[in-house]
């Protein structure tokens, strides 16, 4: 049996529908911190566990009968080693046979304080700890570029700290997939990919697309990264976000996020989607 934590998250939620079209739902299992919010796993017949990454032992009751967890790393700002370690060790207690871990793609050795550091104590952990594991070392998301450079088609200019950085952008339902695969084929025992997209651009390339989508003039400009933080804090972002949204145009700028690997398009059976096609069906749905 094969459990998923984070269920009620993005990635979770679309690699559950990705199990779904070809595991029978009697034999996936979820983690959620509030069963109210998985109502619609609970009607296709899911097994929907309620625990938290801070309560062992909840965690170790969820865990009991399942083979595979794909632990879903906990978010930003919050404890994540103590989180994934006690998510590993009660796998561990429970009987769990492989932990799946999703990481961030790290294409150099730039640290990101705010994800790098956890994520490389808990592989670390998850090594250690006896349990046959994969690491999927994620990449960024394309629909994380609605917060990095606005979700409105810029008018004349993007500005972003990325310099002549690029990101091999992946969108989260091709992640889910691939993951789902993963889950469910045979030969990934103590082993590490980097599920990336198979092209990485520029955000030179990204104003190209939105200049050709638009039929105007758009250029980016690099910021500095004081005034793009002011100026994401002006539209309403915390500061303490506006920072970990600039940190990843530093990532950029050092090539964490640039190497293109061929996992994502060998399990798809298909190129990955493109820049072009992500932004004319998020920004010009229209056309």
């Amino acid at each position: 049996m094969i459990l998923v934590t984070g269920a009620t998250g993005g990635l979770g939620h679309q690699t559950i529908e990705s199990l779904l079209t070809t595991v029978p739902a009697a034999e996936i299992a979820v983690l959620v911190r509030d069963v109210s919010k998985a109502t619609d796993l609970v009607s296709q017949g899911v097994d929907v566990r309620q625990a938290d990454y801070l309560d062992y032992p909840s965690l170790v009751q969820a865990f009991r009968g399942i083979e595979k967890v794909l632990l879903v790393s906990a978010v930003a700002f919050t404890d994540r080693v103590h989180q994934h370690q006690n998510v590993i060790d009660a796998a561990r207690e429970a009987g769990v046979k492989h932990l799946f871990y999703t990481s961030i793609q790290r294409s150099t050795d730039f640290v990101m304080q705010e994800v790098t550091e956890s994520d490389l104590t808990t592989e670390a952990y998850l090594k250690e700890s006896g349990l046959v594991y994969t690491i999927l070392k994620n990449g960024f998301y394309f629909e994380g570029l609605g917060y990095l450079i606005g979700s409105e088609v810029p008018n004349a200019e993007i500005l972003f700290p990325a310099g002549e950085g690029r990101i091999a952008f992946v969108k989260r339902a091709e992640l889910a997939a691939v993951t789902a695969a993963l889950l469910t084929s045979e030969g990934h025992d103590n082993q590490e990919y980097t599920l990336s997209g198979s092209e990485a651009y520029s955000f030179h390339d990204i104003a190209k697309e939105f200049t050709a989508l638009a039929g105007r003039p758009i250029v980016y400009k690099n910021s500095e990264l004081a005034p793009y933080i002011e100026q994401k804090v002006a539209t309403g972002f915390p500061e303490i976000v506006a920072n970990f949204l600039g940190q990843w145009g530093a990532a950029a700028e050092h090539g964490m996020l640039a190497g293109t690997h061929d996992t994502v398009e060998r399990l798809l059976g298909r190129r990955p989607t493109s820049l072009r096609e992500y932004l004319k069906a998020t920004y010009f749905p229209g056309i």
